[in-house]
């Protein structure tokens, strides 16, 4: 009997330390690991995501870029860190392609415990100024003109970006081999590469373009969206030219599998402050990032369907390997 009561003493005790960590979460810095490069959509995106989480958490919110092999290291990195709430990771699309493309060591989305969406913005093709393809019809026949000779970058190999531009070419009657992904660490890598000359073609989230779109560097020809852009009108949807073809990019916030769903309401609710935060908006609207937010579970699902749903597109680029 005495033993009884110590071991109930005993379950006491922890389930009322378990409790009061719980209750004073967060009560340290807590990083997000970003699988992308500095100055590219996704970053710049979370840091401003993590100057309001700073805010309505109540501590310092770092942001770590681990790049390389396609997002697969940020987002191991972040799956496979203590689910304590206090290493969470921005991700994205790409969660949804590295085990098609038989990346075993790759998370899934099914690795997470899934916090908010926060932001989806759709593909665009853009050139620079001075190329000789003023419109996508241009851009298109010289692609079949000259089979292979044409370079496109933007993100990595079988990123959303890619798969955007395969799936626009697929619906034109081109191949994947018609034109070379040139693989990068993300559009912020990608934009001095055309500028210079060493590719020919960027596809990436139009409002990651929005300085050298305003500033005449560069010319979007296309913007693989249902609607035009508010803040980039002229530029033609896909399917005003005949091409039935809408790509965005999603991006959010995540932890570990295992991490307390108190631990993940909190967060979730923090994102959904943070999103209509005065500050967070203005950022948002200026530099053409949507707000999309979504709830811990509809996020979850918008990933689920986004894995399901890139499978056909990773097949017209040869990248399914299962």
């Amino acid at each position: 009997m005495r033993r009884f009561v110590s071991l109930l003493m005993v379950c006491v005790v922890v389930l009322f330390a378990s409790g009061a960590a719980l209750a004073a979460y967060p009560e340290k810095a807590i990083t997000i690991v970003c699988p992308w490069g500095a100055g590219g959509g996704t970053d710049r995106v979370i840091r401003a995501m993590g100057a309001e989480l700073e805010k309505a958490l109540g501590q310092p919110v770092v942001i770590e870029n681990k790049t390389g092999g396609d997002g697969a290291v940020g987002h191991s990195f972040g799956a496979r860190a203590k689910p304590d709430g206090y290493t969470l990771t921005c991700t994205t699309f790409e969660l949804a392609t590295l085990h098609w493309m038989g990346v075993k060591s790759a998370p899934t989305h099914q690795d997470y415990e899934h916090i908010a969406m926060i932001n989806s913005d759709p593909a665009a093709m853009a050139v620079k100024a001075d190329a000789a393809w003023k419109d996508l019809a241009a851009l298109l026949d010289d692609i079949r003109a000259n089979p292979g000779k044409r370079l496109f970058s933007g993100t990595a190999k079988a990123g959303i970006w890619d798969l955007a531009r395969l799936a626009l070419m697929n619906a034109a009657g081109l191949k994947a081999e018609d034109a070379l992904w040139i693989p990068s660490k993300g559009a912020a890598s990608a934009i001095p590469e055309i500028l210079g000359g060493h590719i020919d073609v960027i596809t990436c989230g139009i409002a990651e373009l929005k300085t050298q779109l305003e500033n005449g560097e560069l010319r979007a020809l296309v913007l693989m969206s249902p609607e035009r852009s508010k803040t980039f009108p002229d530029v033609p949807t896909a399917r005003e030219l005949g091409y039935d073809v809408a790509y965005a990019t999603v991006r959010g916030l995540s932890a570990p599998k295992g991490t307390p769903k108190e631990i993940v309401a909190v967060l979730n609710d923090a994102v959904k402050k943070a999103c209509e935060s005065p500050t967070f908006v203005e950022f948002m609207e200026k530099n053409s990032f949507a707000i999309t937010y979504q709830d811990s579970a509809a996020y979850a699902e918008t990933l689920a369907k986004a894995d399901a749903d890139s499978k056909a597109s990773m097949e017209l680029g040869g990248y399914l390997r299962q």
